[in-house]
């Protein structure tokens, strides 16, 4: 994955995350179960985990990354595995059960805080 560290203080780039990650986002979803981004062809009730793990991999604070863990290992149904979109209130409900493109982003996640901030995986987050 590139480097995001030289953008941190572009505030083009700061400005894009805020935009992103805010009610100003026709896209941006807060449901019972998490928030993030949606799509036109995910609908406007389904948030991608892909997103949620960009917003951790993309953070400087622990505590939002703490969340976005928490929404990501509570939002799997129940398959410990990523899906391509699910239902902002109803996990259960989402699509593609096996989403290799979400896994291995995952993974990418995990890989990034143990080198960074391995403290944050001693958290039990279910």
């Amino acid at each position: 994955m590139a480097k995001i560290s030289k953008f941190k203080k572009d505030e083009v780039y700061l400005n894009t995350r805020k935009f992103l990650l805010s009610d100003n986002n026709p896209y941006f979803l807060n449901g019972k179960a998490a928030e993030g981004q949606a799509s036109p062809h995910t609908g406007k009730d389904k948030i991608w985990p892909m997103g949620i793990i960009l917003r951790a991999m993309t953070s400087e604070s622990d505590k939002e990354i703490e969340k976005c863990l928490k929404m990501l290992v509570n939002t799997h149904a129940g398959t410990g595995f990523m899906h391509e979109a699910f239902d902002k209130d109803d996990p259960s409900k989402y699509f593609r059960s096996w989403f290799a493109w979400a896994n291995t982003l995952f993974g990418e996640l995990i890989i990034k805080i143990n080198n960074e901030r391995p403290h944050l995986l001693k958290i039990k987050y279910s």
